[in-house]
């Protein structure tokens, strides 16, 4: 990938300002302006990292070959319409659009037009889950716990298209078959959405998923356990590690232990009987993998890793999510006098 790609970044935000940095030191990318509707905003990012300022996004039609789209949900499907439009490619932050309405008029419009989608499902390229995902064999119980801090962003939507969307993504990339049942419950807390929800998917595999999620929490937890067969593996997102435990070979039968003859019995488990090895891995930063990985795919023609339709299969298990929220908050609403 030798060709300068032009590129911009639609939204001067949190998120906007680290594609905007990474964009600026990336050699072969030339970051040709940042947008946002705050022109103060759009021109405190440019002018830290060598750009032009724009307070209107139509502006840079025509200039760039690629964009970041990092505005408010609410605004993801007009911003990348208009650049789709024009035969440009996007990358969106998740989640992909409000809407799967949306989602298949962007993904009906970009094909064709014959240019890519990709979506920031960021812990596709966490070092922790790539590590980890070549021992990965046939998932029968995942659990997921992504929790943290009320941050004041994304309050046009609630925590189920916030933070769990990412959960959704992996689980959907790991299991790979339709789920036979949704059940989930929320409750809006701060916001006008739910703020804290935990959903269990039924796969027709029998796999079960269980999530939850909260952006009203006292601390910051993303953790992904996975069981199977042969394995437990267990990911830590925010440090960046994976653990893969396994049965020592050898034939064991636990009745036959006495447990009153052994001084730890956590010791005797690890030691004896269950190894436990740190998965090892690259130090890479994930979002600055998910800018190159977008810029190959624009560059060299290659599928993006995680597409417009794989973000919307984790939008349609979102919406399931959703629907299976509100129809318990409806029936618990009390009733009006």
């Amino acid at each position: 990938m030798s060709k300068s790609l032009r590129v911009a970044v639609v939204g001067a935000g949190h998120l906007g300002r680290h594609h905007s940095r990474l964009y600026a030191a990336i050699p072969h990318a030339q970051l040709v302006g940042v947008a946002d509707v705050n022109a103060e905003r759009a021109a405190d990012v440019a002018s830290a990292y060598g750009t032009k300022p724009f307070a209107d996004h139509h502006n840079l039609i025509g200039q760039v070959d690629a964009v970041s789209i990092a505005v408010p949900t609410e605004s993801h499907f007009a911003v990348a319409r208009d650049f789709i439009d024009a035969g440009c490619a996007v990358l969106i932050e998740k989640p992909f659009t409000r809407s799967l309405a949306e989602a298949d008029e962007l993904l009906a419009l970009a094909d064709a037009r014959g240019v890519p989608i990709q979506v920031g499902h960021i812990e596709r390229f966490n070092p922790a889950f790539v590590a980890a995902k070549q021992y990965l064999t046939t998932p029968l119980y995942i659990d997921c716990d992504r929790i943290g801090v009320f941050s004041f962003r994304s309050l046009d939507i609630g925590v189920v298209l916030d933070l769990m969307i990412h959960d959704l993504d992996i689980i959907n990339d790991l299991v790979d078959a339709p789920v036979a049942d949704v059940e989930a419950v929320g409750i809006p807390v701060l916001s006008p959405h739910e703020d804290i929800a935990n959903a269990r998917l039924t796969f027709d595999t029998g796999c079960v998923a269980n999530l939850t999620a909260s952006r009203v929490a006292t601390r910051a937890v993303r953790k992904l356990r996975i069981f199977q067969p042969d394995a437990y593996i267990s990911l830590d997102y925010a440090e960046s590690k994976a653990y893969l435990f396994r049965k020592r070979k050898g034939e064991f039968d636990p009745t036959q232990i006495d447990p009153t003859t052994i001084r730890d019995l956590k010791s005797f488990v690890f030691d004896k009987l269950i190894s436990i090895e740190e998965i090892p891995m690259e130090p890479v930063n994930p979002l600055e993998q998910e800018l190159l990985a977008f810029l190959r795919c624009v560059s060299d023609g290659t599928a993006p890793p995680c597409s417009g339709r794989d973000a919307r299969g984790a939008l349609e298990l979102g919406t399931r999510i959703l629907e299976s929220i509100q129809a318990k908050l409806f029936r618990h609403r009390p009733l009006e006098p």
